[in-house]
């Protein structure tokens, strides 16, 4: 045998080996739809919720200012939920409240309410990709989780803050949305999201979205005391704090309705 034929052969058998010890690729799009399903069940008969929160906003500098804000939510059966989010401080803001109807198909319906102006004002559906208020919350990521609005795929298992965790890939189906994709990492054990990346339209990291600090209420549903949103762009970021949360008030559609932004106190 030549010599170029015995490398040719060697090279056939060193690439051979490589790829039958490289690691399979494990993405599902049938495991990423269980995923999101199963975490959408375990947060499923909470009712209502009325929330003290705050705030924070911070500028690449370092500068911050901090808002107090109420939110109420609205669970709907056969539908995204409700909430409307009525900002109380500082003064210049006060009085500003925003109603969000999340839905399962079609567009979210989405109003704010401006107090200079005595006015309401509906988002439209292209613009749901701006800033909330100013912050690094887009209108979009104010509205409920609802598995119909991505795509999803599985893309790994990952030790994450030390927990084992799904890696799951989530693509919105909105054409609007200002969000090529979504990836989560989400716990083994009780399917809480702790983080998410954001990729703009560009498909370039955009934000990360990173939760901690969860408590358990009614022995059921986890929610974050803190969610901090860090532009990786921008260099700005904010700051979401749970003051308090109180489950199962009595909130009704009564509460949600657009006359509820004017009289919002």
């Amino acid at each position: 045998m030549s010599l170029n034929r015995r490398l040719n052969v060697l090279v056939a058998i060193l690439v051979t080996a490589s790829f039958l010890h490289a690691p399979l690729s494990l993405a599902s799009p049938e495991k990423g739809l269980a995923i999101a399903k199963e975490m959408k069940a375990r947060d499923e008969g909470w009712v209502d919720t009325n929330a003290d929160m705050q705030m924070i906003l911070r500028s690449p500098d370092g500068r911050e200012s901090v808002r107090e804000i109420r939110i109420k939510t609205l669970e709907v059966e056969g539908n995204g939920d409700k909430a409307l989010t009525i900002f109380d401080e500082p003064r210049d803001i006060a009085g500003t409240a925003f109603l969000s109807f999340s839905n399962i198909e079609g567009p979210d319906d989405q109003w704010i309410f401006l107090p200079a102006v005595k006015r309401v004002k509906r988002i439209a559906t292209r613009n749901k990709s701006g800033p909330f208020m100013g912050s690094e919350f887009a209108f979009e990521d104010m509205t409920s989780f609802e598995i119909e609005k991505f795509e999803f795929n599985y893309l790994r298992d990952e030790t994450f803050k030390g927990m084992d965790m799904f890696v799951v890939e989530q693509r919105p189906t909105d054409k609007y949305s200002g969000y090529s994709k979504q990836i989560v990492w989400v716990d083994k054990e009780h399917y809480r999201a702790f983080q998410i990346e954001f990729y703009d339209r560009k498909d370039a990291l955009l934000k990360i979205l990173t939760m901690d600090e969860y408590k358990q209420y009614d022995g059921k549903y986890w929610r974050a005391d803190r969610a901090d949103m860090d532009n990786y762009q921008t260099g700005k970021s904010t700051t979401l704090l749970i003051e308090d949360i109180r489950f199962k008030e009595g909130l009704d559609e009564k509460d949600f309705d657009k006359n509820a932004l004017r009289r919002a106190k």
